[in-house]
């Protein structure tokens, strides 16, 4: 059998379709060498892998830095509306294959590496005697981890489409110093190591001091009849770090700004006395710790002061930069702003923006509130209560004083208007008001940014409609045409042309390329599904990724598998809610299974979990535990052999996923229904050509819509059932316990030691959970997950059956793509219009 191409061989051959451009190969090489030598100050018998790595990202970089410099100048001449998408988490991962991606320099750089026997580049030719390729620079890069999971992701999405698409938009955000944690698995259990990303500096990014902007925290207000002051006020600096997102070949280069904490210079000085010089310097440290680290809970609210400040930091210094850009712009008078609002981490921006206009620009309060309210729209992430932000109002006082009146006045207007709706109806008062009231009073972040803003979104339809039917409801009622849904999508540059090379050459051989820029296009490959020779092409590229990944597998984590057994995943942080503890009961009764029937044909599986807990999340470090522990039974039991193996993937991450969700074969989105609010790891794994067993949760739903619901493998309680089940009899765990043998004996094995020799009680806690307190109700779709399981069984061992149905999936993945949802924002949420428009090259004249 010939030996698989590499991604980059694969690169090359799209290339030559027209995937990417072509550039002087020569020049590359030149300004290779020049940064080598002039800008890391290297001699080639020195010189390291990183520093190589670094030389390649110079070399992009320059080629990024023209058309940067191009696009700001175009949005000066035409003074676009310019849109501002405000996250406090932005999951970018890597940039350098991205940017040469969107570039079109991949065939280029690749040249660059892989042509290096010319003589007179005596630097590049160390890079060969150092026996380096494209694939390993790459993996000299650090990820840049400034997100959770999902949200963070989106929002990395989101800036790449938003480039594509040619929208005046700006990323802004915090530069924390560590991102997510690093996870280590050490004896079976989650051990966190700090995510140091920028020891060795970033290339991407440029710092713009000239940009910096003070943030006031603490003090008191003094009403005057010049207005309200804040004064007596402890000020931070914020100083800016821009990043250049790439559009896809359309020579726009847009801006993501994060905020870093500085300490003025005067910081504690003006207060010290003889002898307290050291210690006033040493002080600096406590406000710039608000930049220091990523908080690493994802759907859970920690009420932390240092959280509260992230939040108002940056959108403090995002207004102000908001405010300078909106005042330099040519035509100021019109509305050419609009704030996007991921979460409720950025709520601050509406009493902050109130607080601008009315105290610092003099606009009446009812003109100002008019602004904000046109400027502002909100995206709700999920419905799960101990997600949502409230914040006490101590805090508040303590910290923001200014803020907090400001939050009791929208409040009081606010609820005036509710009662003249609603005459005499005080509990829906109560229940919609911004304060919550109780034994220690909070604002409930939610209520502001749904009265603060003109649009409301969730994301998924689904969701969109559990908001309306539950959450909101009494907003809803209030004010129906707030509410939209905006169906969360991923970009097809990373995560199919860049990830899976293989595949992208696969569908542009059948249908061309326009599909990178318009994922609708996939729906022609339905033309083929009858195809043998398009079915057993997807089917081999599914085998050499499979094939790439059980060596990357072997390396990393010591662990042998079969490459052709099914590659089942399940990643995504560990929480209650996405039951990975059904995940482990599947495990458990095929492992049962084998061992009761060794001598049956079974379909063999490497069942492969991955994610990070919050580190104050016991539970869900519990969950890890119960993984690393059915994996050490299994995958040493010579019973089973190599037909089922268990394995957790230690420090879950984007670069990770770009590995595994190529090989995946089966992807588990098995949340309890009307919890997920979209995910979007689901969307990788259809785009990837993985088929899905899962519920009727988040985008599942429209997933299902899109390929034909019999192309997934759907199973358990719809939101409906769960509704019933509460409003009935209720969940009770030990009716199914004592009615399903399998389960019964899975849980009896957990509860017994049986994973657990040492330590027979070790999973007391789990078990207590899952019999007694489990509000995900894991029990009632144990019986329908195992059924739908061995459906999956089936098919897997019908090969040519299986690929049709993935290639159902691929063709129905065109909805997923974050250009529809971001053209949807820009036309119904924040009045402009998407343009696939090439702007002109640095080298062109503008128009």
């Amino acid at each position: 059998m010939s030996k698989p191409l590499s991604d980059h061989d694969r690169k090359k051959q799209i290339s030559v379709r027209g995937l990417a451009g072509v550039e002087n190969v020569a020049e590359l090489k030149l300004a290779f060498n020049r940064h080598l030598h002039f800008t890391l100050v290297k001699d080639r018998n020195v010189a390291s892998k990183r520093d190589y790595y670094f030389a390649l990202a110079n070399t992009v970089r320059d080629h990024l830095v023209g058309r940067w410099i191009r696009t700001q100048q175009y949005y000066y001449e035409k003074d676009p509306k310019r849109v501002y998408y405000i996250s406090l988490e932005f999951y970018m991962g890597r940039t350098l294959q991205n940017t040469m991606v969107n570039l079109a320099l991949e065939n280029a750089c690749d040249e660059a590496v892989y042509q290096v026997r010319d003589a007179h580049i005596p630097y590049i030719m160390s890079w060969i005697l150092l026996g380096l390729d494209m694939e390993e620079l790459e993996d000299m890069e650090e990820d840049a981890g400034l997100g959770n999971g999902g949200l963070g992701r989106l929002a990395a999405c989101f800036l790449d489409s938003m480039a594509s698409l040619g929208l005046a938009a700006y990323g802004y955000g915090i530069r924390y110093e560590f991102g997510i944690f690093n996870q280590k698995i050490v004896k079976g259990w989650q051990v966190e190591e700090a995510d140091d990303w920028l020891r060795y500096g970033n290339p991407w990014e440029k710092a713009r001091p000239e940009y910096m902007r003070p943030v006031k925290f603490y003090g008191r207000t003094e009403h005057t009849p010049d207005g309200v002051k804040w004064v007596d006020t402890q000020v931070v600096l914020a100083l800016p770090y821009d990043t250049p997102i790439p559009g896809y070949r359309n020579n726009i280069v847009n801006t993501m700004r994060l905020w870093s904490a500085k300490a003025p210079c005067d910081f504690n000085l003006k207060d010290f006395n003889v002898g307290g010089y050291i210690q006033a310097v040493l002080d600096r440290n406590l406000c710039e710790n608000i930049s220091r680290v990523l908080y690493p809970n994802d759907n859970f609210f920690e009420g932390k002061e240092l959280r509260l400040k992230q939040e108002y930091f940056v959108v403090a210094a995002t207004l102000q930069d908001i405010v300078r850009r909106f005042k330099a712009s040519k035509f100021g008078s019109r509305e050419i702003v609009a704030i996007q609002l991921n979460d409720t981490h950025p709520a601050m921006a509406i009493p902050e923006l109130m607080r601008v206009l009315v105290d610092e620009e003099k606009l009446d309060w009812d003109k100002a509130w008019d602004v904000c309210v046109r400027t502002c729209a909100y995206t709700n992430h999920t419905v799960l209560p101990e997600a949502l932000e409230r914040w006490p109002i101590d805090l508040f006082q303590h910290l923001l004083p200014r803020h907090l009146e400001i939050i009791f006045e929208i409040n009081r207007r606010f609820l005036q208007y509710v009662a003249s709706k609603f005459p005499g109806d005080n509990d829906r008062l109560r229940r919609m008001s911004l304060i919550e009231e109780g034994g220690c009073k909070k604002v409930n972040m939610a209520h502001l940014c749904i009265v603060g803003s003109h649009a409301v979104n969730g994301v998924a339809r689904i969701h969109s409609e559990i908001l309306i039917a539950t959450l909101f409801k009494d907003f809803y009622e209030l004010d129906p045409h707030k509410f939209q849904n905006k169906t969360n999508g991923i970009t097809p540059r990373r995560w199919l042309v860049m990830c899976n090379p293989g595949l992208a050459e696969v569908i542009a051989e059948r249908i061309g390329e326009e599909f990178v820029r318009d994922l609708d296009q996939l729906k022609k490959l339905l033309k083929f599904i009858n195809d043998d020779a398009f079915i057993r092409d997807i089917a081999k590229i599914k085998q050499e990724n499979k094939l790439k990944f059980a060596v990357h597998l072997e390396e990393h984590y010591k662990v042998k598998i079969n490459p052709q057994s099914m590659f089942d995943f399940q990643v995504k942080r560990i929480h209650e809610y996405k039951r990975q503890l059904l995940n482990c009961l599947h495990m458990i009764t095929y492992y049962n299974r084998i061992k009761k029937e060794p001598n049956k044909h079974w379909t063999p599986r490497t069942i492969m979990v991955g994610g990070k807990a919050a580190p104050g999340y016991h539970t869900a470090k519990m969950i890890i535990r119960l993984i690393t522990a059915i994996g050490e039974v299994v995958n040493h039991d010579p019973v089973i052999g190599d037909r089922l193996k268990v394995i957790f993937l230690e420090n879950y991450r984007v670069t990770l996923a770009e590995k595994a969700i190529p090989s995946a074969d089966l992807s588990e989105q098995i949340s309890t229904a009307g919890t997920e609010a979209s995910g979007t790891g689901n969307m990788k794994f259809m785009l990837n050509g993985a088929l899905t067993i899962g519920t009727m949760d988040g985008a599942n739903v429209e997933m299902a819509e899109e390929a034909g619901e019999k192309n997934l493998f759907i199973f358990g309680m719809r939101v409906e059932d769960v509704d019933a089940m509460d409003a009935g009899k209720g969940y009770h765990a030990s009716e199914y316990y004592n009615r399903i043998p399998e389960l019964k004996q899975a849980m009896d094995q957990i509860a017994g030691g049986f994973f657990s020799h040492k330590q027979p009680d070790l999973f007391k806690e789990l078990v207590d959970l899952l019999m007694h307190h489990d509000r995900f109700k894991v029990f009632a779709d144990y019986e329908a997950y195992i059924k739908c399981q061995d459906k999956v069984n089936e098919l897997y061992k019908n090969p040519k059956e299986w690929t049709k149905m993935v290639i159902h999936n691929i063709a129905g993945c065109g909805k997923f793509s974050s250009d529809r949802t971001i053209s949807q924002y820009a036309r119904e949420i924040w009045g402009v219009e998407p343009s696939l428009e090439k702007i002109p090259a640095p080298d062109e004249q503008l128009k």
